[in-house]
C-alpha cells in the first residue's frame, strides 16, 4: 500500500494495518520483507529474550538476513491476529531446525529442532510498520512437557517441505 490512509474510520485503519502485516509474514524473506515501503522511516525491532534491539535499517536488514539464513522452517501455525488502529498483534507457532549461528543469542545450538512461540508486536503509522517486537519463546520440539499449544479450531498451518 502506497500513501497515506485514505479513510479515519477506525475499521478501515485497522484492516490497512491487518493488510500490511500479511503482506509483511507473506512475503517475509530478507530480500522483500526489509524493502523500505513496508516500513517507516524510523522502524525499531526489538527481541528482548535475546537481548537484541536496534533502529537502524541497515543493521535490521543485516539481522534478518542472519535469522533466515540460519534456520529450515518445517511448519508455521498462525494461532491469532487482531488489530487495533495503532497496534497489529500476532501469536504464532514457528517450526525449525537451527541450520547455523544467525539468531543472536539462541538459547540452543546448531543442528536443534525447535519449536518457537513467537508473539509480535507491530506499532503502525499510516499503514506501516514502525516498530516490531518479537517475543519469543524456545522450546525443543521434542520437549513434551514445554511444547504444550492450545490450538484454537480456527488456527492456520503452513507446511514447508
Amino acid at each position: 500500500m502506497s500513501g497515506e490512509i485514505d479513510t479515519k474510520t477506525r475499521e478501515a485503519i485497522i484492516a490497512v494495518n491487518l493488510a500490511a502485516v500479511e503482506q509483511h509474514f507473506h512475503n517475509e524473506n530478507p530480500e522483500v520483507s526489509t524493502k523500505p515501503s513496508r516500513y517507516t522511516p524510523m522502524t525499531s525491532c526489538g527481541i528482548p529474550a535475546r537481548g537484541w534491539c536496534c533502529g537502524i535499517r541497515r543493521r535490521f536488514k543485516r539481522e534478518y538476513l542472519g535469522i533466515f539464513e540460519s534456520m529450515q522452517v518445517h511448519q508455521i501455525t498462525n494461532l491469532y491476529r487482531f488489530a487495533t488502529e495503532e497496534w497489529v498483534f500476532d501469536d504464532s507457532i514457528f517450526e525449525i531446525t537451527l541450520t547455523s549461528d544467525g539468531f543472536r543469542n539462541c538459547p540452543f545450538p546448531v543442528g536443534t529442532r525447535c519449536s518457537m512461540r513467537l508473539i509480535h508486536a507491530f506499532e503502525m503509522r499510516d499503514g506501516k510498520i514502525c516498530r516490531e517486537n518479537g517475543y519469543e519463546i524456545w522450546r525443543r520440539a521434542d520437549d513434551t512437557a514445554r511444547v504444550q499449544d492450545d490450538i484454537p479450531e480456527h488456527a492456520t498451518s503452513e507446511v514447508f517441505s
